[in-house]
């Protein structure tokens, strides 16, 4: 708390504002900054603004500093900028270190990260007898996941359940991600920066997948899972896969779950991004386009969420799911009706046959 202070009053004494959405984000006109600990990562338009705001620290506030290089380096993303102005984030060296260390580097690929069903606990089933750790292995592919590889984020959350005692046919589960990735290790995520900063999030439940894969008895196997994916500018920012934490009693209760899930990340995020606008209009003439649009397939939860009326079919979900009534009611945040088929986290909730998943994979 004390390093936190000293190091917050030095950049407000260089003009910067604290966010109120997020303590660790720092804002200038000309200049951001995100703090994580005693580590700080600066982005400006040129490499000058920030000499000087380092030179600024260390001179007029007595901070001892270390460049240590670019984010690329830092996070062990490979960032490729391309000629049709495209941007490839990739972590090659990451996905063979992971294979290396499960001895797959030349194992035959797949052609998706999962089957189409579900993966259970398997209680009956025998101990995993692989030599590699498992806990090590699913650590490594949840930060590949939650940087460069949402494609893998659904299979790797189905094994992730398991790392307190995985069975022969989680570590099976596991290898079917490896022979994956063996086959698309020299991809990444493609981003294609637009010229707004409009907020899109496209979201989706699978009701009760686990049915059938997990015993009756369990709460599990009759849980749903929530995914959404969250971009800026075009550039995914957020993306999640997971089990919801209560049992929804139908389709389209289990889709305003996921929804709900999905507008609190939006409505914050909404806000941070809105204030960092005005901060860097102070001393600036940018000027960009700024809406926020949450897509949803399923009809009754697109009801729910733009008509706002309770009927007995709906009556009984948690007051707590209709926390965005408010953004909506006020224009802040639209809901949409999309296709199904276009919905681009499909994948984060379920497993798809290779045609469709490859289909979603690129879009």
């Amino acid at each position: 708390m004390l390093w936190n202070a000293t190091v917050i009053k030095a950049f407000r004494a260089c003009g910067f504002i604290q966010s109120k959405h997020d303590q660790c984000l720092l804002l200038r006109s000309d200049i951001i900054v995100v703090l994580y600990v005693d580590d700080a990562g600066i982005s400006a338009p040129t490499q000058e603004i920030i000499d000087n705001l380092l030179e600024q620290l260390r001179s007029e506030q007595g901070l001892s500093l270390t460049k240590e290089g670019s984010f690329e380096e830092f996070l062990g993303i490979q960032f490729d900028k391309r000629q049709d102005n495209t941007i490839a984030l990739t972590q090659k060296g990451l996905t063979e270190k992971i294979l290396a260390t499960a001895g797959m580097a030349n194992c035959s690929p797949n052609k998706t990260p999962c089957t189409q069903l579900g993966l259970g606990s398997d209680p009956n089933g025998k101990s995993m007898e692989e030599p590699w750790n498992y806990a090590s292995i699913v650590g490594m592919l949840l930060y590949l996941t939650t940087n460069t590889r949402p494609d893998i984020a659904f299979a790797v959350s189905q094994v992730a359940r398991f790392t307190a005692s995985p069975k022969q046919s989680h570590a099976k589960a596991v290898k079917s991600i490896l022979r994956y990735l063996r086959g698309t290790i020299d991809k990444g995520m493609i981003i294609r920066p637009t010229t707004d900063l409009n907020i899109e999030a496209f979201v989706d439940a699978d009701f009760a997948g686990l049915y059938g894969q997990e015993p009756d008895h369990l709460p599990e196997a009759a849980k749903s899972r929530t995914g959404y994916v969250i971009t800026l500018g075009g550039c995914p920012v957020v993306w999640k896969s997971q089990l919801q934490s209560e049992i929804a009693l139908s389709t389209t209760h289990a889709e305003y779950v996921a929804l709900s899930q999905c507008m609190r990340i939006v409505l914050p995020f909404r806000a941070m991004v809105k204030e960092a606008l005005e901060i860097v209009k102070m001393n600036s003439k940018i000027e960009t386009t700024f809406k926020t649009t949450v897509f949803e397939d399923n009809m009754g939860a697109y009801y729910l969420a733009t008509n706002q009326r309770l009927t007995s079919r709906s009556k009984h979900f948690l007051i707590k799911y209709h926390h965005f009534w408010e953004a909506v009611r006020n224009g802040e945040v639209s809901v949409e009706k999309i296709d199904t088929h276009l919905q681009n986290e499909d994948y984060l909730t379920k497993g798809l046959p290779h045609e469709v998943f490859h289909q979603n994979r690129r879009r």
